[in-house]
């Protein structure tokens, strides 16, 4: 068995983002497992702009935002094998692995960093009536199609939700000479970011159906159409409301759920809300010595923030080898209905911290606090906040002292 001080599981932005993070802080044995042929994980087939303004503040195709992390992955030599299945984790950081060249095989790590990423929510989970024809997609396995393998799923094209990748792949499928006849939302706001809807929709006179959805898929051996309905207050159908759409393709873009079954097996313990694991402000996770970053620990918006993040967690794992401690504390993070969730969701050491959540429903002038009792920690006002766009709080910690519990709340001006 293999001793290595850092194992990254997971090639994207993520895990080559905590690999430079951690190489900068003086660890230098360090491996990437990735399962993929080549790094650079979902970027590589996201051949849109949108990327790196915040990081590197130029716009940047996801091909372009891979490539400048994987240059300097190969010019400071971190060690990466491509084509490798990580099988398990142990809670004591075995890692067994498979691939063609080394078969099965054993790593000792002396810390692990999680960064498998995340799948899409496939149609199974949906149950919408109707018959199994060709022509239903994720929009991922969509846009891999159209984009790196250069085939058109179909010409009359229905799209499920309003996530980033459904918005995206209603641009990209009309450029491509589809006819995208509408963007369906079962919530009365949109899940992805403004811009996207903007840039995506509105531009290419794509209409967005709020508070809609599939209720029956048509066709046998192939897709011949869908029927949508309105629903009401409590998301069923209208019946009245039906209405048929003839179609040749259906792209399901649902909602992602993070990559966790690795996780589950090293015995971490995972978050109701964001199925990711459970962390500290070093993005550790209750396992000692197992870190998590990206998109497997929660669904970021901007890939730029995934790189923050992964920074975060490459800097904690070569202090966690290092033997390096800060102050000890242990603050509870909690939130009311309004704000779903935090990460992290305590603090254990007495540093800046920086705290990202999102938010329920579409607010208008809020006040979002985080308090301590009768005693506000921080606040900040925003003129509106969304669901499909995440936030953020930074705590200063000199404001941690003498707190245990610390509570996030929305208030409405």
């Amino acid at each position: 068995m293999r001793q290595i001080n850092l194992v990254i599981i997971g090639g994207g932005p993520a895990g080559m983002g905590a690999a430079l993070a951690a190489y900068d802080a003086g660890v230098r044995d360090i491996l990437i497992l990735e399962r993929d042929s080549a790094l650079g994980g979902i970027l590589q087939q996201c051949i849109h702009n949108g990327f790196g303004l915040h990081r590197f503040g130029e716009e940047l195709t996801g091909p372009e935002y891979a490539w400048r992390y994987e240059k300097l992955v190969r010019e400071k030599n971190i060690p990466f094998l491509l084509d490798t299945m990580v099988l398990d984790i142990t809670s004591d950081k075995v890692i067994t692995a498979t691939n063609a060249t080394d078969g099965v095989f054993q790593l000792q790590a002396k810390a692990v960093i999680l960064a498998m990423g995340c799948r899409e929510r496939a149609r199974g989970a949906l149950n919408i009536a109707g018959t199994r024809p060709a022509g239903i997609y994720s929009a991922g396995t969509a846009q891999k199609y159209v984009n790196l393998k250069g085939y058109m799923p179909g010409k009359n094209v229905v799209i499920l939700g309003s996530g980033d990748i459904g918005l995206i792949m209603a641009r990209r499928m009309t450029l491509e000479g589809a006819k995208v006849h509408a963007v369906c939302e079962l919530m009365p706001y949109s899940g992805g970011l403004a811009r996207n809807i903007e840039q995506c929709l509105n531009d290419f006179n794509i209409p967005l159906k709020l508070s809609h959805t599939v209720v029956e898929i048509h066709g046998k051996e192939r897709l011949e159409g869908v029927t949508i309905a309105r629903v009401d207050e409590h998301r069923r159908p209208i019946p009245e409301t039906r209405e048929y759409i003839p179609c040749d393709t259906l792209l399901l873009s649902v909602g992602l759920i993070p990559e966790n079954e690795l996780s589950k097996t090293a015995s971490v313990t995972l978050d109701r809300v964001t199925n990711g694991a459970v962390v500290d402000q070093d993005r550790q996770t209750e396992v000692e010595g197992i870190f998590a970053c990206g998109n497997v620990l929660h669904v970021h918006d901007l890939v730029d923030f995934v790189s923050e993040e992964a920074d975060i967690a490459g800097k904690s794992a070569a202090a966690y080898i290092f033997g390096e401690n800060t102050e000890c504390t242990d603050i509870a993070l909690s939130t009311d209905g309004k704000i779903r969730y935090t990460v992290p969701q305590r603090i254990t050491h007495k540093k800046d911290v920086t705290v990202y959540f999102r938010v329920a429903d579409v607010y208008r002038n809020v006040t979002i606090k985080g308090t301590s009792g009768e005693r506000v920690i921080c606040q900040k006002k925003k003129p509106r906040v969304a669901p499909g766009e995440m936030e953020s709080l930074t705590l200063k910690a000199d404001l941690l002292t003498g707190i245990d519990t610390l509570h996030f709340a929305l208030e409405e001006r």
